[in-house]
Parts: C-alpha cells; sequence; structure tokens
C-alpha cells in the first residue's frame, strides 16, 4: 500500500469524528443544489468542505472531486480523488445510517474504475466503521477517537446470500427488473435503509444483493459512477463479489462527464449473473 493510500485513510479516519459531530445542528436544507440537481443539505456542504481541505493537504494527492461540486478542483500532480462526503445524508432527518464514499484514482477525472488504486467508505452507523479496498483485497475497520483499528482482514461475502435492497419507486422499474426483483423477494429478506452505503454493508456481511436500477423515467437511474458506483463496486469485488450496469462490472463503464449516472447492482456473483440474464431476457 503507497504511503499515499495510507495517508488517505488516516484522514478519512481521523476527519470521521469531525463529520460525525457535525450533523448536529446541520439537517436544515441550504439554497442551493448541487451538479445533480439535488438540494443540499448543510451537513454535506460542512463534510464537502472538510474533505476538500484534508485530502488535499495530502502529499501524493492532486486533484479533488465532489458530487457536490460542479469541477474539479486541481491542486498539483498526484493521484485523483472523487468523493460523496455524505451518502445518504437525507437519512439525517429520521436518524438513520448515512457515511462517505471514497474513490483513489491513478488517472484524471473523470476515470474508468479501474483507474482506482483504493476504495473506501466511512459508515457512520451505531458504530462508526470503515471499509477499504487495496490492492485487491477488502478490509474492515473500527474508527475510535479518530484513529482506525483492523476488525477484519480479507472481507468476503458469504456464500449463502439472506438479504437484499432495491431502490427506486417500483412502479418506476422495468418490466425486466420488476420480474427478477419479484423472483428475489420471494428467496431473500428486505433489508433497506435508503442509504447506498449501508445497504451495501449489509450486503457484504450477510451476503445477498443490492440494486439502484434503471428505471422508466430515467435510464441511467440515480447513482454517480465516478462518486458512488466504482467505488463501492470496488470494494464489493475485491470482496468476492460482482457489480454490473446491467450488462457488465461497473468498473468497465467508460466516463464521459464527472457526474455521469449508472445502474448498480452489487452482489453474489451468482445473483448478479441472474440479473444480468433477466434484463438480456427482458430487452
Amino acid at each position: 500500500m503507497s504511503d499515499t493510500v495510507e495517508a488517505v485513510l488516516d484522514t478519512l479516519a481521523e476527519t470521521a469524528p469531525e463529520i460525525r459531530g457535525g450533523l448536529v445542528g446541520r439537517r436544515e436544507y441550504q439554497d442551493g443544489e448541487n451538479p445533480s440537481g439535488e438540494t443540499q443539505l448543510a451537513a454535506d456542504v460542512h463534510a464537502d468542505r472538510l474533505l476538500e481541505e484534508r485530502l488535499l493537504a495530502i502529499d501524493g494527492i492532486g486533484s479533488y472531486a465532489s458530487e457536490e461540486r460542479d469541477e474539479v478542483i486541481e491542486d498539483g500532480s498526484g493521484l485523483a480523488v472523487a468523493v460523496d462526503p455524505l451518502d445518504g445524508s437525507s437519512n439525517i432527518k429520521p436518524n438513520n445510517s448515512m457515511g462517505t464514499i471514497v474513490g483513489v484514482y491513478d488517472a484524471p477525472l473523470p476515470a474508468s474504475g479501474h483507474d482506482l488504486v483504493a476504495a473506501i467508505y466511512t459508515l457512520y452507523g451505531p458504530i462508526t466503521t470503515m471499509m477499504a479496498a487495496v490492492d485487491g483485497e477488502t478490509t474492515e475497520y473500527v474508527v475510535e477517537d479518530g484513529a482506525r483499528h483492523v476488525a477484519t482482514e480479507g472481507v468476503e461475502l458469504p456464500d449463502e446470500p439472506t438479504v437484499y435492497g432495491f431502490g427506486g419507486r417500483v412502479p418506476d422499474w422495468t418490466p425486466a427488473f420488476t420480474d427478477y426483483a419479484r423472483e428475489i423477494e420471494g428467496e431473500l429478506k428486505l433489508r433497506y435503509g435508503g442509504a447506498m452505503i449501508g445497504d451495501v454493508n449489509q450486503v457484504l456481511t450477510y451476503g445477498g444483493v443490492f440494486a439502484y436500477p434503471a428505471l422508466e423515467s430515467n435510464p441511467d437511474g440515480k447513482l454517480r459512477l465516478q462518486f458512488e458506483a466504482n467505488p463501492m463496486a470496488a470494494i464489493v469485488e475485491a470482496a468476492g463479489g460482482a457489480s454490473s450496469d446491467g450488462e457488465r462490472s461497473l468498473l468497465d463503464v467508460e466516463p464521459d462527464d464527472l457526474h455521469d449516472r449508472v445502474p448498480v447492482h452489487l452482489g453474489n456473483r451468482a445473483l448478479i449473473d441472474r440479473l444480468e440474464d433477466a434484463l438480456a431476457d427482458g430487452e
């Protein structure tokens, strides 16, 4: 693991208590919108500013991009970080889980998932944990007092999946995905909390499948390739699972724009293979 990646992991652990502590009193919406047209919470802006400052201060990080900003911030040469500062921030109001997602790319943004040298998420649940995929292995850490401690090395999805979570309004699902969902809900337990980061963490823990699929109203779905899909796909694939945009690994999707959206399906390989077959048969 490079010194720069180590520094990113340490910085995210050090910053996590401040992001988490900053949620209190920042539940109100701001006047502005992010580049995806979503109204920003004060907590989104606070987390974004903290991470920009901390990550760009790392020797070896040359650029910072966030789903809360229109463009990449360039600050010299080095690795690029793409950040979802507060995934699931709408969960602040009901006091549900949320977190931070970071992709570290060895290429100018927007970049392919194959350019990732590290993918990390920090989950603000009942306890704060961090999941990181580096050098083809996924490691879980517990974050306490701004320091990370290894909880599980070589994280792998269980062979026997038990949970699923699918996003989007059911009437807006495509017929092919609806048929797949009807099969899955007869086999697995529903676990969906409205924050991708928490839902995928359940899949990593118990095995299963997460999806925010293509919608009738939006064939590209909701989630962003650079900030959410690529990093989470890298983590799941390093843990022995699979990812798909419906046809191929998310890591194979070539970006056109920094804020590209993409259908996202993550989980046990057999479930993702079934999904791709179902979507292909539905065409």
